[in-house]
């Protein structure tokens, strides 16, 4: 559990991370350097569930050796198959990371959503439902390994 108090808005009490792979973790199929290590310290505070199309086909083998379940959605609806996988949590207890128009509803439901802006871009009605937006992955996982940038971010 994650506890972040947010000074003129409200207490985030998050237990699970639902991460989007392909354009968000990695890029064409492989991890971004340095996400591995971050998915393994921010794994001993939430639950970790990737959440993904699969693209590349290389979801399970990237991640291999982390502590996160990996969830494949089938190729159609995807955005409305990741909103009723994120509807079996507390949404509220949920952070979002993603960045495809796959993503909006997962990022839109969620207690927290970053989205990330990385080498794939990102989709504009995802960015806009988002709390938060980053230009890399390692610097969205890391809001979240280091709580008081995001109160510097989020506060009023």
């Amino acid at each position: 559990m994650i506890e972040i108090a947010i000074p003129g808005a409200k207490v985030l009490r998050l237990s699970t991370a639902i991460i989007d792979f392909n354009g968000t973790l990695a890029r064409d199929g492989q991890l971004h350097d340095g996400v591995a290590d971050r998915l393994r310290m921010l794994a001993r505070q939430l639950a970790i569930h990737v959440v993904t199309a699969d693209t590349t086909r290389t979801a399970r083998t990237a991640l291999a050796g982390i502590p996160a379940q990996v969830h494949i959605v089938h190729d159609t609806d995807q955005s409305a198959a990741k909103r009723a996988f994120l509807e079996r949590f507390s949404t509220h207890e949920v952070v979002a990371i993603g960045n495809g128009r796959n993503d909006e509803a997962l990022v839109d439901a969620a207690g927290l959503s970053i989205v990330v802006i990385g080498d794939e871009g990102c989709a504009a009605k995802t960015l806009a439902g988002a709390d938060v937006v980053c230009t890399n992955i390692r610097d969205a996982l890391d809001l979240l390994l280091t709580p008081t940038r995001l109160v510097a971010t989020l506060r009023s």
